[in-house]
């Protein structure tokens, strides 16, 4: 889906908002260390989906706790940007940040192993050498 700039700023500004808005006016623990990674505000502004991201074993508890706070959350982020709507707010898990590290590990483990293999080539290449 292309978005003009218009639809990214808005879509910035409450991503902005809804972070800023997770450190500062709430004392739950279970809202820390969540990464508000983007957000979606539909054209007319009654919805605006909100993507996350936390730590594979607090998953379940920051989903609990951001909908236990999105009422809260809801009313802040209309305040602050003195948006006529408030949107209603729908928090997803972006597992992104987990899918990219899986594939830089795998990678970082390939790079290994083909690291060896050359340095096993190089071996035998030397040790052939060696013996003419």
């Amino acid at each position: 889906m292309k978005q003009n700039s218009s639809s990214r700023r808005v879509n910035e500004q409450a991503r902005q908002v809804i972070a800023e808005t997770l450190m500062f006016e709430f004392s739950d623990p279970r809202l820390s260390l969540i990464t508000i990674t983007g957000c979606e505000v539909s054209f007319d502004r009654a919805v605006c989906n909100v993507y996350y991201t936390t730590t594979p074993d607090r998953y379940e508890e920051a989903q609990e706790a951001l909908e236990r706070a999105g009422g809260r959350i809801r009313s802040l982020l209309a305040k602050t940007l003195s948006w006529r709507t408030s949107p209603e707010l729908r928090f997803f898990l972006d597992k992104t940040v987990d899918e990219a590290e899986k594939i830089a590990r795998a990678l970082e483990h390939e790079r290994r192993r083909s690291g060896d293999d050359v340095a096993e080539s190089s071996d035998e290449s030397d040790n052939l050498a060696a013996e003419e």
